[in-house]
């Protein structure tokens, strides 16, 4: 699964690798601790060009009658997400990519009742990961607003992530950036081929201190190695 990730990409630095983003919010702060049900920037299409908007982590469906059912939903199964009803729509016309430095998997302890270690997944050469997100619109019936929310998708986990848990979130490879945000392509079994794991040798993982524990806690040193 991803259940904490970092976000330290300047805009720029993410206008080289998305084409077209055209709307964006300026230089956010880098954030070393995203939890579920904060805010994030994520990359969406609007047919012509892609934007940056802030979305709230943890999908609330459009059918929702309660927008808490979004804290169980902060990541889809790449596996069933065409089937389940409260992605099925999204994987075909809601698709977004959340930009990421990397993100946290925790090693079970060696022995009982040990402390489980944190460890962080990021690319190796240090290029930013982008994680291939769902995102959906929801308000209520008195309310004018939409909340604005997005989920993760993950697949199995490739061998350098197992040890620490058996999922991982699909990370898109920048040749798949543009179908997967395509407004027109609406047909999820053209993307089945974009949830294999990345490759191990991509990647770079080593532990952290457990600061990344405090959900209060965002400074760098949530990256810190160990």
């Amino acid at each position: 699964m991803c259940g904490r990730f970092v976000t330290d990409i300047p805009i720029q630095e993410l206008k080289k690798i998305i084409d077209r983003i055209e709307k964006d919010l300026g230089n956010q702060p880098a954030r070393y601790n995203v939890a579920p049900t904060q805010n994030v920037a994520v990359v969406r299409n609007e047919g012509d060009h892609n934007r940056v908007d802030f979305m709230k982590w943890g999908l609330v469906p459009f059918w929702a009658k309660d927008p808490k059912i979004g804290n169980q939903m902060i990541n889809a199964r790449c596996e069933t997400v065409a089937e389940k009803p409260a992605f099925r729509q999204a994987i075909k016309y809601r698709r977004c990519i959340v930009p990421a430095g990397g993100f946290f998997e925790w090693m079970p302890p060696a022995l009982e009742g040990g402390k489980k270690q944190p460890h962080y997944i990021h690319m190796a050469d240090g290029s930013p990961m982008c994680f291939a997100g769902l995102w959906e619109q929801w308000k209520r019936l008195e309310d004018e607003n939409f909340l604005e929310t997005f989920t993760i998708l993950t697949t199995r986990a490739n061998e350098l992530v197992a040890p620490l848990h058996d999922r991982m979130p699909v990370i898109l490879r920048p040749e798949d950036y543009g179908l997967w945000l395509s407004h027109s392509m609406h047909d999820p079994e053209q993307l089945r081929s974009m949830f294999e794991p990345i490759p191990s040798e991509v990647l770079e993982a080593y532990k952290v201190p457990d600061l990344v524990n405090n959900v209060k806690y965002d400074g760098v040193g949530c990256i810190a190695r160990v």
